[in-house]
């Protein structure tokens, strides 16, 4: 099975082979353009809700759009190869859309794991779980990391 599948068609027949063999799929996104210990442990938080963590990429232009015109630091292709190295992934794909709304109608995962900076009050997200019927867990170290303050640190 390829653990990156950037075909929208297939990643929901793959999702839908793993459903039917009673597998519990749980979805997690970001941008992950500075791994860091936060990614890490929000990752290892995610797999642990269930039996395949498919994790969603934001694309360099989503970065761009959301972050900062000068970031991703690291282009896509290498933030999937990066990502590709962890053992608790099973799925990588990327998606463009200011939302993840797109993949949770696609894949209609059991869950969909958050950072703990996340609340139903503020995940965008949060309708479409609702209405699908997802159950949202927030997952990973509590201690704040970013990926922005990283960079801070570095240009001092």
């Amino acid at each position: 099975m390829s653990r990156i599948i950037s075909d929208r068609d297939q990643l929901g027949e793959q999702v839908a082979r793993l459903r039917a063999e009673g597998r519990t799929i749980v979805l997690a996104n970001g941008a992950f353009d500075i791994l860091h210990v936060g990614h890490i442990r929000y990752l290892r938080g995610a797999a642990a809700e269930g039996d395949v963590l498919v994790v969603a990429v934001n694309t360099d232009e989503s970065i761009k759009r959301y972050k900062d015109s000068n970031r991703p630091l690291q282009p896509l292709d290498e933030r999937l190869e990066i990502l590709d190295a962890l053992a608790c992934i099973d799925i990588l794909t990327a998606f463009e859309e200011p939302t993840c709304d797109a993949l949770l109608e696609l894949i209609r995962p059991d869950v969909h794991a958050k950072g703990p900076e996340y609340t139903p009050d503020t995940l965008p997200e949060y309708p479409t779980l609702q209405r699908l019927g997802i159950r949202m867990a927030t997952v990973g170290d509590p201690k704040t990391h970013s990926s922005t303050e990283l960079i801070r640190r570095l240009n001092r």
